[in-house]
């Protein structure tokens, strides 16, 4: 129950936040809420004091690759105490730390890297969990891709170099919502058998309900045991907690007018 309270309280001021903003991703912020609400409640090691923790070195690293669903990521760091809830409504306004997509440059704590052009985010990941491997860390690096974002070849590429470097602390989870700008990624460019292909690529690999948080965690809890990079196929609904914006490719980058804002909040809090 209380992760429940935590994701519905995430759920509404990502509306809020992209409602105020008059811009954003509402769908695929919402349908990736519990694949991030279980990576900071229960598996990664984040100090909310960031860098001015002491054991800011062995924390885990979290990497963003779909960076339009910024508003997600945004609205579980301040449900985390990682900066004020209240910061939350300068979403993607002028001067605001809270930019459109991730951005180093604002100094925002819990953020690691710029990210936001598709199919870049796990190269920076593998790169990361080379150096880590290079320095003996134990920390683990998680990387989050949309399904649409597969369909890149820098993402492919990146996937043969973390299994032929051999690094098992890299775990990503793909926010599996079938729908992209687009449309149906079936219909776009389809990535069936994703599993068969990612286990051909050198991967262990889990196909979960990406809103069920015990397989979510179970398969986090697999991946840290893996002797092999490891995906988590986390199979969502776009839009999800809101009748009119799930499984709704129009949703995918379109903010919420008053009236839309109000009922979509009605139906969360209920």
């Amino acid at each position: 129950m209380q992760l429940e309270k935590f994701n519905s309280s995430v759920r509404c001021n990502i509306l809020k936040m992209i409602h105020a903003a008059r811009s954003g991703h509402p769908g695929g912020s919402l349908s990736c809420v519990e694949i991030l609400s279980v990576l900071y409640n229960k598996i990664m090691f984040v100090p909310k004091e960031w860098k001015n923790s002491p054991e800011f070195e062995k924390r885990d690293r979290f990497i963003l690759s779909k960076g339009h669903a910024s508003a997600a990521l945004y609205a579980v760091l301040a449900q985390k105490g990682f900066f004020p809830v209240d910061e939350l409504l300068s979403f993607r306004k002028l001067g605001s730390r809270l930019q459109g997509h991730p951005s180093t440059r604002s100094a925002l704590e819990g953020i690691e890297v710029s990210t936001g052009s598709l199919g870049q985010g796990l190269s920076i990941a593998v790169g990361v969990a080379l150096a880590l491997k290079l320095n003996n860390s134990n920390s683990k690096v998680y990387a989050l891709l949309g399904d649409g974002e597969m369909q890149e070849g820098s993402v492919w590429e990146a996937l043969m170099s973390a299994s032929h470097k051999k690094l098992n602390n890299l775990i990503i989870v793909i926010d599996k919502n079938k729908l992209q700008i687009d449309g149906n990624t079936d219909d776009v460019k389809s990535l069936e058998p994703l599993d068969k292909k990612l286990e051909a690529f050198g991967w262990d690999v889990v196909e979960v309900d990406g809103h069920n948080e015990n397989e979510l965690e179970n398969a986090f809890i697999e991946a840290k045991k893996s002797t092999k990079p490891f995906a988590v196929i986390a199979n969502t609904i776009k839009g999800k907690g809101v009748s009119f914006m799930e499984n709704n490719a129009g949703w995918h980058g379109k903010a919420p007018n008053d009236d839309e804002l109000k009922l979509a909040l009605e139906e969360l809090n209920a």
